[in-house]
């Protein structure tokens, strides 16, 4: 999904188009830059077979993955209920710290039987998705405990035409941040894939938190009618050349923490 070559590349005449408005967070600025390796873990699960997935994570993996230097971020699911995938944010210190760590936990003798035990009856899980993730250079340090203070979660993931990944970063990290936060929208944090992911030149993925999804749906309406964003979009896709989305490129999903997440 993404990269860490973020600055933008273009003439200065490019860069002095997309300067203007009010740059990102100064928490964003001035923290110091997270090279931790970050993996999203999304789980389809079994049908009938979720409280079973969820008495495992409760009872037995979270305290494994602790015990095996592996931490959990956030656990979360669609606020659709037909849509039955958890996802969950796990952070180490380095991508070889992830896979030794995940070599112990595997081996650990109290998940082998933990893991026996609850699929005695049949798989809880029937696809796994684990994208390796790093943080952009804009991204505000991520933060764990009551974070949406009672509302909702929004992952939010944007594909561009090749070679605008730098474009739609520089208008992230200059304009969009901020503006977000002038419209009731908080930032959480966002990330590219790993260089060796799929897709990692032309993908973006970020969490806001929002009061609730009629919130978020009232908060995007002012967003997109503020003419700071308005400005910022043209002067950036001016010079980038189009659009920094392709078609159906912006995909959005509402999400709600389970009751055992870390972060809520």
């Amino acid at each position: 999904m993404h990269r860490r070559e973020f600055l933008l590349t273009a003439t200065a005449g490019s860069a002095a188009l997309l300067a203007g408005c009010a740059t990102g967070s100064s928490e964003a600025k001035s923290m110091k830059p997270d090279t931790s390796c970050y993996e999203l873990r999304i789980y389809h699960i079994a049908p009938g077979k979720t409280e079973d997935l969820f008495n495992r994570f409760r009872n037995h993996t979270l305290k494994l993955f602790t015990r095996h230097g592996i931490t959990s971020i956030g656990y979360w699911m669609p606020i659709d209920p037909a849509d039955q995938r958890l996802h969950f944010l796990l952070k180490y210190p380095s991508r070889e710290a992830r896979e030794v760590s995940w070599k112990a936990f595997g081996a650990d003798p109290d998940w082998q039987a933990a893991y026996k035990a609850s699929e005695a009856n049949g798989a809880l899980v029937t696809k796994a998705e684990n994208p390796f993730l790093i943080l952009t250079d804009y991204s505000p340090a991520i933060r764990t405990g009551n974070v949406s203070r009672g509302g909702v979660w929004e992952w939010r993931c944007y594909t561009t035409p090749a070679g605008r990944l730098p474009y739609l970063d520089a208008r992230f990290r200059d304009h969009t941040l901020p503006l977000f936060a002038k419209h009731g929208m908080h930032n959480y944090g966002y990330w590219h894939l790993m260089p060796d992911q799929a897709d990692a030149d032309v993908t973006l993925d970020y969490f806001l938190t929002h009061a609730s999804v009629e919130a978020a749906k009232k908060s995007f309406d002012s967003f997109r009618l503020d003419p700071a964003w308005t400005a910022a979009r043209e002067a950036s896709e001016k010079a980038a050349g189009g659009s920094l989305t392709v078609p159906n490129g912006v995909k959005s999903l509402f999400l709600k923490p389970t009751d055992f997440s870390p972060t809520t």
